[in-house]
């Protein structure tokens, strides 16, 4: 019987659960190797150290993970039966962007949970992010945060213009402004002082970082990390793909590596393992360092190639954090 993940609409795993005696026995050990090599479990080489791998209750809510237990997020708050399930899973499966009550719960329950999103509820929003990189001593732009409108002095700015002015919330640069004038402020307090009526409360003002019209997007997916430049023709300000930014894979090489490497370190750190990192390189040589911008939990898959590419990536990133889970196993003896 193959374990765990079953290939349905996605995705494929590398378990088995033996019925048979497991003993040291030179035959049933070749029988097990050759049963093993055909279901595509590392080949000839698997039992040279003869591990095998006892079964374990994947728990999935995410859409296109299908295991031998799926449930679907109804609501705003796990049912009993998720509860339940939860429970008795050794490892769940959240869908991007859940809820916090959902991965609250599902973190109470089991220790292995995917995604990773301790980080994401104890820091929310860009404030909550701006904490985090002080608080992890990363380079970033100098950012001074605001929890209310009366909490803001227009009278002793702590920059002088240009700078950037944006809401704790948002995405795709729809509440990111540019500030160059007294203006240009005026219109974006009158903005803040809406979003607070609105019940959204929170914003920043943040050093204005001159880059070319480029930021680098390191997507970290499980283990393995996917950079890409987004661009802008001319050097304009605005460099979402939202905003007719483009992307390109190839330019400055050396640069995105310094990203990448930037991104492996802060999510050692923190535990982050689906996110789409942010970073600026400032426009004085190709020797700068990676100034930590954003981190987009929820992000779009463009950048990736599309959603089929994604959904190939984030398999990949599942099966390689299931395989790093602590498991009890009985090692053979081989012939």
């Amino acid at each position: 019987m193959q374990h765990g993940l079953r290939k349905r609409s996605l995705i494929s795993y590398d378990f088995f659960s033996f019925t048979v005696k497991i003993t040291s026995d030179g035959k049933k050990n070749k029988e097990l190797a050759r049963y093993a090599s055909i279901r595509g479990f590392g080949g000839d080489n698997v039992f040279a150290i003869g591990v095998y791998f006892p079964t374990m209750n994947v728990l999935s809510y995410h859409l296109c993970i299908e295991t031998e237990n799926n449930r679907v997020v109804r609501g705003d708050k796990p049912s009993p039966a998720d509860l339940a399930a939860m429970a008795c899973a050794d490892a769940i499966i959240l869908p991007q962007g859940c809820r916090e009550s959902f991965y609250a719960a599902a973190r109470r329950a089991c220790p292995h949970v995917f995604p990773d999103y301790d980080v994401c509820f104890a820091y929310p929003g860009k404030i909550g992010q701006a904490a985090l990189f002080q608080k992890m001593d990363v380079p970033h732009p100098l950012t001074f945060s605001f929890a209310n409108i009366e909490n803001f002095d227009a009278a002793s700015l702590p920059f002088s213009y240009p700078f950037v002015f944006k809401s704790s919330w948002g995405g795709e640069g729809n509440t990111v402004f540019w500030v160059r004038s007294e203006n240009d402020l005026h219109h974006c307090l009158e903005r803040a002082v809406q979003w607070q009526q609105d019940g959204r409360k929170g914003f920043l003002l943040q050093e204005y970082v001159e880059t070319g019209g480029r930021s680098l997007r390191v997507v970290v997916i499980g283990s393995d990390y996917y950079p890409y430049w987004r661009r802008v023709e001319g050097g304009g300000f605005y460099t979402n793909l939202a905003k007719g930014a483009v992307i390109d894979r190839e330019s400055l090489p050396h640069l995105q590596e310094k990203a990448v490497v930037a991104a492996k370190d802060f999510c050692a750190k923190t535990r982050i393992n689906l996110a789409g990192f942010d970073f600026l390189f400032a426009l004085c040589g190709n020797n700068s360092s990676p100034l930590f911008l954003e981190i987009n939990f929820c992000f779009r898959c463009k950048g990736l190639g599309g959603v089929d590419a994604y959904h190939r990536y984030l398999e990949k990133g599942i099966r390689s954090w299931l395989h790093q889970i602590p498991r009890n196993e009985t090692f053979l003896i081989a012939p």
